[in-house]
């Protein structure tokens, strides 16, 4: 593991992209810090951020920001925007066939899709702007540091300043996919929910008392992480056979190698998905503070047993559907076919479609089940212990980051790989 550290700093290029990365998550956890204009000061804010951990949808809103929500910092809509924007385009592909078709115009066609997601990702983020003003005015905050200036500029200020803070989160997370290394939202995550840590260990030892219980829900977590990459990491592998063929002078073919079908395909786009559904009624409550009918729905969806049931229905689901975005059994039976390969005792063609498909479907179902246990036991074990430090740092929290963890490292891998270093992993 050190090695491949050492290894990677060797890498020019490399080092280049580690040091980007790096520096762009350090400046978005500035930007979690840094107050919009007018921000209340201290006695205020510790009001409002007790009114936001008493809202369970808001607390894990506020977990996905890194806490930026709890501070009404500038980065305070966090991805979400952007998530909801990607989710919202790439079930458009399935149902209007324009898009469908811009998904399988190569470069181009996902360069305009891009595009979109930005536009549509820029309407989400003023809408949610919009609601979170609702929300800080519904806790009593007032924003009158501002000195003397009309309350309506103060709240087109506020609203203006979390426009350009998602913007921004948006930027970067593109530039470091673009750039640097890993996914750049993935990362954003991943760095939001490990800046939660500190003060979840600290508030679930003073909330429980016992140093024991909170050290023995940590050892827990970790015994789970070689689970999780156990399961990452397998794969169905379908035996393929190429035919014998003549090219010239030379005899082509008759090899034998494998078709891998990853168990979790989608790796932790499921989770993120599920969750960004399940508390966009929340972000919609937000709207609405003194609505009863709206806050008890929003909060039915966000923690109890509905919102367990539909996390693993949602989670099920879109394992199904971001696995069959990214992988076509048709186009991948075609191609078999083109270059002379075929599955022993599978006929080419529509058969081979249909027993890639099959198979997909039979691997696909245990790792969604799991990844949806994973997820939704933790909760349910918070719902009665109330302990802190399971919210923040769950099932759901633990597969992302070693999801992320696992394709960066990766990522950095495949780089070390061409300069002929040996990789982190064996």
């Amino acid at each position: 593991m050190f090695k491949g550290i050492a290894n990677a700093f060797r890498v020019t290029e490399l080092r280049n992209k580690i040091l980007l990365t790096i520096l762009i998550l350090l400046l978005y956890r500035f930007g979690a810090r840094l107050p919009v204009p007018g921000a209340p000061f201290q006695d205020m804010l510790a009001h409002y951020q007790n009114g936001l951990a008493s809202n369970g949808a808001m607390a894990v809103l506020n977990l996905f920001s890194g806490g930026a929500l709890s501070h009404m910092s500038v980065f305070s809509l966090g991805i979400m925007p952007y998530i909801t924007a990607q989710i919202i385009l790439q079930m458009m592909q399935s149902v209007i066939p324009s898009l469908g078709e811009l998904a399988k115009d190569g470069e181009s066609g996902q360069r305009k899709i891009t595009q979109y997601t930005r536009y549509l990702t820029v309407a989400l983020a003023l809408l949610n702007a919009v609601g979170y003003l609702f929300m800080f005015k519904s806790y009593g905050v007032s924003f009158a540091n501002m000195g003397g200036v009309p309350e309506a500029l103060e709240n087109i200020l506020v609203v203006f300043t979390m426009l350009v803070g998602a913007i921004i989160i948006m930027w970067l997370g593109e530039v470091i996919t673009q750039r640097g290394v890993g996914n750049g939202m993935s990362l954003i995550i991943f760095t939001n929910i490990m800046a939660g840590l500190p003060a979840a260990l600290v508030s679930s030892i003073t909330t429980r008392g016992n140093v024991i219980l909170t050290v023995a829900t940590i050892v827990i977590m970790l015994l789970i992480v070689p689970i999780i990459v156990y399961v990452e990491r397998g794969q169905r592998r379908i035996s393929i056979t190429y035919a014998k063929r003549v090219v010239g002078r030379k005899l082509m073919g008759g090899q034998s190698t494998y078709l891998p079908i990853k168990v979790n395909t989608a790796g932790v786009v499921p989770i993120i998905f599920a969750s960004a559904i399940l508390y966009l009624p929340a972000q919609i409550a937000i709207f609405f503070p003194n609505v009863g009918w709206v806050q008890s729905f929003a909060s039915a969806l966000s923690k109890g047993w509905v919102n367990w049931a539909l996390s693993v229905l949602f989670i099920v689901f879109f394992a199904y559907f971001y696995t069959s975005m990214v992988f076509n059994p048709e186009e991948t039976a075609d191609q078999l076919k083109k270059q002379g390969g075929f599955i022993p005792g599978v006929r080419p063609g529509a058969a081979t479609a249909n027993y890639i498909k099959s198979v997909i479907d039979k691997v696909t179902l245990p790792g969604a089940i799991f990844m949806a246990v994973l997820a939704v036991v933790p909760s349910i074990i918070f719902w009665f212990t109330g302990d802190p430090l399971i919210q923040a740092f769950g099932g759901t929290s633990v597969l992302i980051m070693v999801g992320v963890a696992m394709d960066t490292l990766a990522s950095i891998e495949s780089h070390l790989k061409m300069h002929n270093y040996e990789g982190f992993f064996k």
